[in-house]
């Protein structure tokens, strides 16, 4: 399939507007922007930023869409969700290709995403009818206490760029059926995903009637963002990306006494025990360190090796990563892309020399790939040192595919090496010792939202709430009840009696 075809399949012309109420698209006087894919430096196509006034016509017509889209039957809100998956389907293989040209990140991993926008449709399909309360004992006579839960309003949804479509997904389809709507910035450097995916959506709500507004498109840089942030007509703002990011994102939105739900940065490790399958272990690692060309929020970037196990370990890594295929993504057979650009690239550069000035050792030496077949010049190696944890650039997250090994002699010093970073995101280990285990899954152990043991740290599956602590920002996402921060809770008491006792026992007569 060739790119013209895939483009016009999924609506992308060369000139696009930038902004929608996601069933119409709205002029902007905004700058123009362009798309350069990192697997060849081509321009795919460019878009028109949202302006202020284009702003406000979304979130006006997302305000009325509410009023109208609460008070559908949440299972016929689960309803539409059921079409667009069906959609979705449809363009998997076109969405999937766009995906993998424009962010960079492999043609399996482009297909996947859209995979995981079925998945997590297929999810919000059943949860349209699960979204249940509690009824509660009164300690008074003839009352009845129970809790509901009720739509908020307008979900901001602010995505990265390694995940230009599926994050997005995983708020809106949950926030629709809860009877929410969602105005999402998408990342200026893959907008055009975004506008691919609204042209197919866009044909679901119209044809299922769904109210104008339900799904709006805003695109542009921080500016916009910070518009989403300081609106207190968006009382929740989900956004993912650097711990730098959330951190203002946080701010701006508490200062309205906003609610917001942030998937920041990560540093992951994976422990590889003495009693490891190492066979087994090697995969989860390697695809962890170099899946989407280490930029993924999951991205294993430490190892952490019993000293036992450790120069075993270290020569397959080094053997495996010699076989590791770096080129256009687009071809199955390739494991590593682009990064995303030329700043990333040079994030990259930097971050191999504080290594060395820190004392790091190289096992795989890193650098910048050039001649044929590299010419956009965002290619690097996957490369391998050996460090201490105590580095400064090791407890910083480098969005590209550098590993850093270390060793230790008991787990308890693993898990404290793990542990002892800012972030909290995701965290693996690998063993055949049902007490290791365990104690890495105990209160004393991993300090992550995800803590998986066999497998790795990378490749969540949607029906686990995705999400980590410390200055990964606390947010959870996808399944088990993360549905239940798109929504306010409400307890309710009714009296069914005759008289009004009062609770404690307080009498108050008059």
């Amino acid at each position: 399939m060739q790119l013209s075809e895939i483009l016009s399949s999924l609506g992308i012309q060369k000139e696009n507007h930038g902004t929608s109420t996601g069933a119409q698209w709205i002029a902007s006087q905004g700058e123009q922007l362009h798309s350069y894919s990192p697997v060849d430096g081509k321009e795919i196509g460019s878009f028109r930023t949202t302006d202020s006034a284009a702003y406000e016509a979304v979130i006006q017509k997302a305000t009325e869409a509410f009023e109208v889209w609460r008070m559908w039957p949440a299972p016929k809100r689960g309803d539409v969700v059921r079409q667009i998956a069906d959609a979705l389907r449809k363009h998997k293989d076109p969405l999937g290709r766009l995906v993998s040209y424009e962010m960079g990140k492999s043609l399996q991993e482009g297909w996947g995403e859209v995979q995981e926008m079925i998945d997590i449709a297929d999810f919000a399909v059943g949860l349209s009818r699960q979204l249940y309360g509690l009824t509660m004992h009164s300690e008074r006579p003839m009352h009845r206490m129970y809790e509901q839960w009720h739509p908020l309003g307008i979900v901001g949804v602010i995505s990265a760029f390694n995940f230009p479509v599926a994050v997005w997904s995983w708020n809106a389809f949950i926030a629709w059926v809860c009877g929410d709507v969602c105005v999402w910035k998408p990342s200026e450097k893959t907008s055009l995903c975004a506008l691919a995916c609204f042209h197919i959506i866009g044909e679901v709500l119209i044809n299922a009637g769904a109210p104008e507004g339900i799904n709006g498109l805003v695109c542009g840089g921080a500016e916009v963002g910070k518009w989403l942030s300081e609106d207190t007509r968006v009382p929740l703002l989900s956004a993912t990306g650097s711990t730098r990011m959330g951190k203002a994102v946080g701010a701006a939105v508490g200062q309205r006494l906003g609610k917001s739900l942030l998937e920041l940065g990560g540093n992951n490790a994976i422990i590889i025990s003495e009693h490891a399958d190492l066979n087994m272990a090697l995969i989860g690692c390697v695809f962890g360190a170099v899946g989407t060309a280490g930029q993924r929020c999951t991205t294993t970037r430490r190892i952490i090796i019993h000293e036992n196990v450790f120069e075993t370990f270290k020569e397959k890594l080094v053997h495996a990563y010699s076989q590791l295929v770096i080129g256009d993504p687009l071809l199955e057979t390739t494991h590593v892309g682009p990064l995303i650009d030329q700043d990333a690239v040079q994030h990259y550069m930097k971050a191999l020399t504080e290594i060395k000035a820190e004392g790091g050792k190289a096992v795989v030496e890193g650098g910048v790939l050039s001649g044929s077949g590299f010419e956009s010049g965002c290619y690097v190696k996957p490369c391998i040192y050996e460090v201490e944890n105590r580095f400064k650039i090791v407890q910083h997250e480098t969005f590209a595919p550098i590993l850093y090994l270390m060793k230790y002699s008991k787990l308890e010093e693993a898990i404290a090496m793990q542990n002892d970073v800012p972030q909290g995101l995701s965290s693996a280990l690998f063993t055949l010792n049902m007490r290791e285990a365990e104690s890495f899954l105990s209160h004393q152990g991993s300090d992550c939202g995800i803590a998986n043991i066999n497998i790795g740290t990378s490749g969540a599956e949607i029906g686990g709430a995705f999400g980590g602590e410390k200055e990964t920002g606390g947010g959870r996402e996808s399944g088990s009840d993360a549905w239940k921060a798109y929504m306010r809770r409400q307890t309710n008491t009714m009296n069914w009696g005759a008289t009004l006792p009062l609770a404690q026992g307080i009498k108050f007569h008059v």
